[in-house]
């Protein structure tokens, strides 16, 4: 499958363990190249759905490539109330995103970019989530206990918040983890 990459060194962009077992499971060999520093901010008229595929474009322009090489940037948002929900910088801001998401639905994004040296295709795709109420007990083990200061949203769907808290999702499962495989495959193919 996807014999039309085999022309290509593809390089994953991103520190996302998640991302990298996603982008694995489509049996693409692949290396992780990083660059550190890459400025992620966007215009604050900019509509909150467009933000994620923004991002992940902005990361892709601060990579060199050479004729061969592939890469794919992602990026993640929580949304809700259209306000972004970034990642967490402490416990307290933790713990307050968990509170505001407890018991009410809310949008992830993920925009993904792909690019080469002769051209670049990006898009995003949303999935809504449903959270059951948490209560704080919950919500403090789970904040001490994983630490869910990588994550947008300060959780991630395949932890033990997830188990006990998501009432239901609406869209890819796989989005909300931080790769929204099934879309990427369909891009992959027809790049």
């Amino acid at each position: 499958m996807l014999n039309n990459l085999r022309k290509y060194d593809i390089v994953l962009a991103s520190n996302s363990p998640r991302r990298r077992e996603l982008l694995a499971t489509l049996g693409i060999d692949f290396r992780v190249h990083v660059i550190k520093g890459i400025n992620e901010t966007y215009p604050a008229s900019m509509p909150v759905m467009r933000i994620a595929e923004h991002l992940a474009a902005l990361k892709a322009h601060a990579y060199k490539l050479t004729p061969h090489e592939m890469l794919i940037t992602a990026d993640t948002v929580v949304i809700l109330d259209d306000q972004v929900l970034g990642k967490p910088q402490d416990e307290a801001e933790a713990c307050a995103m968990l509170r505001s998401l407890s018991g009410r639905r809310h949008a992830v994004v993920t925009g993904v970019s792909i690019t080469t040296r002769e051209k670049a295709c990006s898009f995003s795709q949303c999935t809504m989530v449903e959270f059951a109420h948490l209560s704080e007990e919950e919500i403090s083990y789970y904040v001490t206990r994983f630490r869910p200061f990588d994550k947008a949203g300060a959780y991630g769907i395949q932890e033990w918040i997830g188990y006990i808290g998501v009432k239901s999702i609406s869209g890819c499962y796989y989005n909300v983890m931080g790769l929204p495989v099934q879309r990427l495959y369909e891009e992959l193919t027809k790049f």
